[in-house]
């Protein structure tokens, strides 16, 4: 858990766990060699990926942004990735309970990144944080619900249809303010409609940037997953972010680094993006 204040608003990292991916996979076409020397792969090529989650507490409401894996994976599932489950004990471990939660934003629908959204209670799927509003995009639940042969396996629809069934989840077309300085912007690559959650207060900025930038190891332009179904708009979202993420010093947040959840970038001499200070 790391925290520190934005503006008026107070930003705390919470943690689902970490878990496994394909090394392979998570760098795409980058070569092992290339990659390896920031990222150690175990014998299987797997590497340790982080689960965080990011609570922003406004002074009027607590925004949860991402919920992790979860625990409603299948055996088999589980098997492959582990399903730390973390998420709910680190929460009470800050002194926050479910019912705390006023909303809950989804960067998007994949089963690591929403998986706490629901749990399984006597003998139903409900919302995990009863008295929240949650969102999404609708392009993005649209294309989960095809469940395309590419990338099926990453949707689990227990995640959120329930909450679109009572009412809970609402569901975006593009870029909006969710609540007063916290706002949800569509950067594709990823998939289609993957946003990122932009947070302003007091002159500051902060941006949870998910899957655009997994970990301080995919900075470069194009270092992008083997998961991402349009790289090269991958990219060019990347360049996008820079242009204005480097110049306005704002505070990016990763979703999958292990050891690094934020950090700020800058440019070094040769214009390449670095955390800054490294």
């Amino acid at each position: 858990m790391e925290r520190l204040a934005l503006g008026d608003f107070e930003l705390t990292v919470f943690s689902d766990g970490t878990y496994y991916l394909d090394g392979g996979a998570f760098f795409g076409v980058v070569p092992k060699v290339m990659w390896s020397r920031k990222v150690k792969a175990d014998e299987q090529n797997r590497v340790v990926v982080g689960l965080n989650s990011l609570l922003v507490r406004t002074g009027k409401h607590n925004v949860l942004i991402e919920t992790g894996i979860g625990n409603k994976l299948s055996e088999k599932m589980a098997k492959i990735y582990g399903q730390p489950a973390k998420l709910l004990e680190n929460l009470s471990a800050g002194g926050i309970a479910p019912d705390d939660i006023d909303v809950v934003i989804n960067t998007h629908l994949h089963f690591d990144h929403c998986g706490w959204n629901t749990v399984r209670k006597n003998g139903q799927v409900v919302a995990t944080f009863p008295k929240a509003q949650y969102y999404a995009q609708e392009g993005e639940w649209q294309h989960g619900r095809r469940q395309h042969e590419r990338d099926a396996i990453s949707y689990i629809s227990e995640n959120y249809d329930p909450l679109i069934d009572n009412g809970q989840m609402h569901l975006l077309h593009g870029d909006q303010e969710i609540v007063p300085g916290v706002f949800a912007n569509i950067f594709r690559g990823h998939t289609a409609n993957m946003q990122a959650v932009i947070i302003k207060s007091d002159g500051k900025t902060a941006c949870y940037i998910s899957d655009l930038i997994p970990t301080t190891a995919h900075l470069d332009l194009t270092w992008v997953m083997g998961f991402d179904l349009f790289p090269l708009e991958t990219i060019e979202s990347r360049k996008s972010y820079y242009a204005q993420a480097v110049p306005e010093q704002w505070l990016t947040v990763f979703t999958h680094d292990p050891n690094m959840p934020w950090a700020h970038l800058e440019r070094n001499e040769a214009g390449k993006i670095m955390v800054r200070g490294r």
